[in-house]
């Protein structure tokens, strides 16, 4: 008797395949998990400054990682209260809403020559401008302050705003220049017969359809001149024209005993930048986008 034997082929093993919407759900997860990591750690000082300007000195002493164990206001108030602190955020407002004015009207003026008119050294003008973002302020400090002193700026809000002018007009230019020059040409050409000359069309037609350009470079100029520390420390050297930085610096140097005082005083002085930032970081974005597309 002979044994008949049956062969089995083995089973395949099943492939696991994961569904495009689990791995894509994953992912999101993944990212949002991420995005929430980094934005713990860039809130983490600044919800610590906030929190520590309500402890006492020997709060922050014993725990300086703690929470209030009673809300101390008096901090604050005396800093709200204090002639300083309001003299600063003066000198501060003077000089970003100067700094604006003149890096929006002076870029949207020069950017709208370069994109719509062709001219000779029109591309080396507009390179000159490119290269003005790789030099930062810190390596032009030494020759700029030469400069405003020679100028006889020194501790005046002038020698301040002049340089920011000058280093903001850059990335203006770079931004503005895509959306003027989308602009349709057909526009100018039907606002040229019906007898509107070139200021006349860049006042009533260039201007409004460039304001969400004008914005986003307007709010990056407000904020950069609100935060300039570099600058003011160089050319200002009388505390009744120091700018909110660099008198933060200075409050910080003069009671540095009252470490819950200087964190009060902090913290106010970072309360208008993260405002005006928060209201209009919208237009920023819609502005950038535009810029890119254009």
């Amino acid at each position: 008797m002979t044994a008949t034997a049956t062969l089995v082929a083995p089973k395949a093993p099943r492939s696991v395949h994961r569904s495009p919407a689990g791995t894509k759900r994953s992912s999101s997860l993944l990212v949002a998990f991420v995005a929430l990591l980094l934005i713990g750690m860039m809130l983490a000082p600044v919800v610590y400054i906030i929190l520590g300007g309500f402890r006492s000195n020997a709060e922050i002493t014993v725990d300086p990682a703690g929470f209030p164990s009673r809300w101390n206001w008096e901090n604050y108030a005396d800093v709200l209260a204090s002639g300083v602190f309001w003299g600063q955020v003066g000198n501060s407002a003077i000089a970003a809403v100067a700094t604006t004015a003149f890096v929006v009207i002076l870029g949207l003026m020069a950017a709208y020559a370069l994109s719509r008119y062709r001219f000779r050294g029109r591309g080396a003008v507009f390179a000159l401008f490119t290269a003005g973002l790789m030099f930062p302020m810190t390596v032009a400090i030494t020759p700029l302050y030469i400069l405003v002193r020679n100028l006889g700026l020194m501790n005046s809000l002038a020698g301040v705003i002049v340089p920011q002018i000058a280093f903001a007009l850059p990335l203006t230019i770079i931004i503005l220049s895509p959306f003027l020059s989308a602009i349709p040409k057909e526009l100018q050409e039907a606002a040229s017969i019906d007898g509107l000359g070139r200021l006349g069309f860049f006042w009533r037609m260039v201007v409004p359809l460039a304001v969400p350009a004008v914005v986003t470079v307007g709010i990056l100029a407000f904020v950069n001149s609100w935060n300039s520390y570099m600058l003011p420390l160089f050319i200002l050297n009388n505390e009744a024209v120091y700018t909110l930085p660099l008198g933060t610096q200075a409050f910080a140097s003069q009671y540095s005993v009252d470490t819950a005082r200087v964190l009060a005083f902090t913290s106010l002085s970072m309360i208008p930048a993260l405002l005006f930032f928060s209201v209009f970081e919208r237009r920023i974005v819609g502005g950038l986008t535009g810029a890119v597309k254009g």
